[in-house]
């Protein structure tokens, strides 16, 4: 009995219907984001998909390690629940900063813990998708705790950068696309795949340290959508649909949603 309750429950068609309704919940809920009256309920519906979204993963039969993720979950909310509960809305830009960067960088971690797991040399259709998420990701965690202290005025808020940070931000580039095409092409060192998550981190930081507080909204909406085309390709490369619609909704919606942001 207990046998049978447990292959039901990892039915791959109970799976994929709790995802295609995660999904519509997640697209309902974004609609209702539009309007100040409805956007609290949109965010509601939203976290319901989202809920949805992880039981499903959970359901998994490759899903094991059930000790961490009972201590991610628990630490995610003991840290999560207060901080979203004690911001002021005039601080919301800076708490979306915070989260989003939380975001890539899971996404740079997962990215790095699949290569591990598969010892280098990845297939072609994981490795692309794989690199792609760890450059953006890091891109994206770096940037965003910049755009965070330069929000909460831990860092200055005028533009800071230094002589030749152009060139500088040319080399990092060439560094991590060479670095992620050695990758691609079958390298099996770790050492490299740190180097190219180093070398983004960096990038991260220097792209966004020029730009003024002011702009720091429209920067945070830029690097949101980072977010999700990582979480996107990082779901291609894990072949979970949740990832990839997830990702590719926030990828698509962040663009605009500073419009109605307070500014410093």
């Amino acid at each position: 009995m207990t046998t049978l309750f447990a292959f039901s429950l990892q039915d791959p068609d109970l799976i994929r219907g709790l995802y295609i309704v995660a999904f519509i919940l997640f697209i309902v809920g974004l609609r209702e984001l539009n309007h100040p009256r409805t956007a609290r309920r949109g965010n509601g519906i939203a976290a319901v998909g989202m809920a949805l979204a992880v039981a499903a993963t959970l359901m998994l039969e490759q899903i094991g390690d059930w000790e961490l993720i009972a201590l991610g979950l628990v630490i995610g909310i003991a840290v999560g629940v207060p901080a979203a509960r004690a911001v002021k809305m005039t601080a919301m830009p800076q708490m979306v900063a915070l989260f989003n960067g939380v975001g890539g960088g899971a996404v740079a971690l997962i990215a790095w813990a699949e290569f591990r797991d598969f010892g280098g040399n990845l297939p072609t259709d994981v490795a692309i998708p794989l690199v792609f998420s760890a450059v953006v990701g890091s891109v994206s965690f770096w940037g965003s705790n910049i755009a965070f202290g330069k929000l909460q005025e831990i860092l200055p808020g005028r533009p800071i950068s230094m002589p030749g940070q152009q060139i500088v931000n040319l080399l990092l580039a060439l560094g991590t696309l060479a670095a992620a095409v050695a990758i691609v092409a079958g390298s099996e060192s770790e050492a490299l795949f740190i180097a190219l998550l180093v070398a983004a981190a960096l990038l991260g930081n220097l792209m966004v340290l020029p730009i003024g507080g002011a702009d720091m909204p429209v920067v945070i909406s830029l690097l949101n959508a980072f977010t999700g085309l990582s979480a996107a390709a990082s779901g291609m490369a894990l072949d979970n649909n949740a990832l990839i619609v997830a990702g590719m909704l926030v990828g698509a919606s962040a663009r605009s949603s500073p419009t109605s942001w307070p500014r410093p």
